[in-house]
């Protein structure tokens, strides 16, 4: 079967992250975890240190590595999941920044501050509600009173995540905040760059920025942002085109039945390609502006079309899943997920092009 196309916008990625730096009072970061979001980091990575950014946020140390061979020594990259056992020669290795989330990764840098000899560049993650990762109130308060607490580390970051910024008026914005402001109002992060929010956090405005913010989706094209550029275009071919007459059933399960004669295509993409078998409740592909609704489940590796009203479909045409007239939150929704999920789920069997970035 022939592959299907995913296009990738590196300008459109490069022009979001633009977007949501001007609204921002500090630096702003941006957020390239798990492979930029399945978009290939290897690529947009360096798309967007060309547009100015110079603080990379991943969720582990393996992938800090990776970044760093692709961005070379400028930018700083901050690991989330901090400093895990056994991970301290890649942590030196890749010059990393830990986000260190415990007593425990306190202890580990300190022990790899002393292996080299001078402090050590680490963060701080605090846990301001989300209970997720970081450090609760009274572990940062043991951690700060004690006498060689830091001793070693060089705070270049004090970090909490909101849990509920895109809903802008959820109680959980503010109170998170207010834990935020108190936990580093200690003496010794005074002068510590603090940084709360992500894509969310960016659009509920200035209180919410501190020195840094770090945008994810947003910069793929993803909600909350709702004004981001369109970063992502999906297609696949149609392989067969076939005539189905009235009562005549259409994949597993004998689950779609047609109601009068249809013309039924099949096209090579699946739930294997991150197209989730839960879009088997209806969606819309596209060829043109004709709109193609699907009929039948969705299996691994194929999906079926009812292309009756558009004469233009034929075999090796190519259909369009996702591009401008439906993004990844409009498919999300249908299968009742997320954009993120989606993003993530884009499989290595698409033939990928990348387009900008020069």
């Amino acid at each position: 079967m022939a592959a299907a196309r995913l296009t990738i916008d590196l300008d459109a990625i490069a022009a979001n992250w633009r977007a949501l730096a001007a609204m921002n009072r500090g630096e702003t970061g941006a957020v390239v975890k798990a492979d930029a979001y399945g978009l290939g980091a290897a690529r947009v990575a360096p798309a967007l240190m060309a547009a100015g950014t110079r603080s990379f946020f991943v969720a582990l140390a393996e992938e800090g590595a990776a970044l760093r061979a692709a961005l070379g020594p400028l930018p700083r990259i901050f690991v989330f999941s901090g400093l895990m056992p056994g991970e301290a020669p890649l942590i030196r290795a890749a010059n990393l920044i830990p986000l260190l989330n415990s007593q425990a990764q306190v202890d580990e840098a300190k022990a790899l501050a002393a292996a080299l000899g001078g402090p050590l560049s680490v963060g701080l993650q605090l846990d301001t509600g989300m209970n997720r990762l970081g450090m609760e109130p009274p572990d940062l308060s043991a951690l700060l009173s004690a006498p060689d607490g830091l001793a070693g580390l060089d705070l270049a970051l004090v970090m909490s995540h909101l849990a509920c910024a895109d809903e802008p008026d959820h109680p959980m914005n503010a109170a998170q905040r207010e834990a935020f402001l108190a936990m580093t109002a200690h003496p010794a992060l005074s002068r510590v760059p603090r940084s709360l929010g992500a894509t969310g956090g960016v659009l509920l405005g200035p209180d919410f920025h501190f020195d840094m913010t770090r945008p994810g989706v947003g910069l793929y094209g993803g909600l909350p942002f709702a004004e981001a550029r369109p970063v992502i275009t999906l297609e696949a071919p149609i392989v067969q085109v076939r005539e189905v007459a009235e009562g005549e059933v259409v994949g597993y399960g004998a689950a779609w039945r047609a109601d009068a004669p249809r013309r039924i295509a099949t096209i090579s993409v699946g739930y294997a390609d991150g197209l989730h078998r839960a879009l088997s409740a209806g969606f819309t592909a596209w060829l043109g502006a004709a709109p193609l609704p699907s009929a039948g489940r969705v299996s691994m590796d194929l999906i079926t079309l009812d292309v009756t009203q558009c004469p233009e479909a034929r075999e090796g045409a190519f259909v369009t899943l996702l591009g401008p007239g439906q993004g990844v939150d409009d498919l999300a929704a249908k299968a009742g997920t997320i954009g993120y999920e989606i993003l993530t789920s884009l499989g290595a069997r698409y033939a990928r092009r990348y387009t900008g970035g020069d």
